[in-house]
């Protein structure tokens, strides 16, 4: 798991990209470059990182589920995933 402290971090660079996805698109748009270094570092899309949804994992995180390598094991284990079966052949 996660320090937590890295998982609020991540949670506030969200909450600042989405609001100010718009204004960002808009002058990333327009070409202005001056307004856009303006706004605050962590409003710039490019400061996330992929995040399991459970531990806070950063790394072997798959996008499909939304979580890391390792509770998608577990949970597939466990058949808490529906569509998803070990394979066997």
């Amino acid at each position: 798991m996660a320090k937590l402290s890295v998982v609020v971090r991540q949670r506030k660079r969200e909450a600042l990209v989405k609001k100010y996805a718009v204004k960002h698109q808009e002058l990333k748009k327009a070409g202005d470059f001056l307004g856009l270094d303006k706004l605050p570092k962590d409003a710039s899309p490019v400061r996330l990182r992929n995040r399991c949804s459970l531990t806070g994992r950063g790394r072997g995180f798959i996008r499909r589920f939304g979580i890391s390598r390792i509770m998608f094991r577990e949970l597939a284990s466990d058949g808490k995933l529906p569509g998803v079966v070990k394979a066997s052949w």
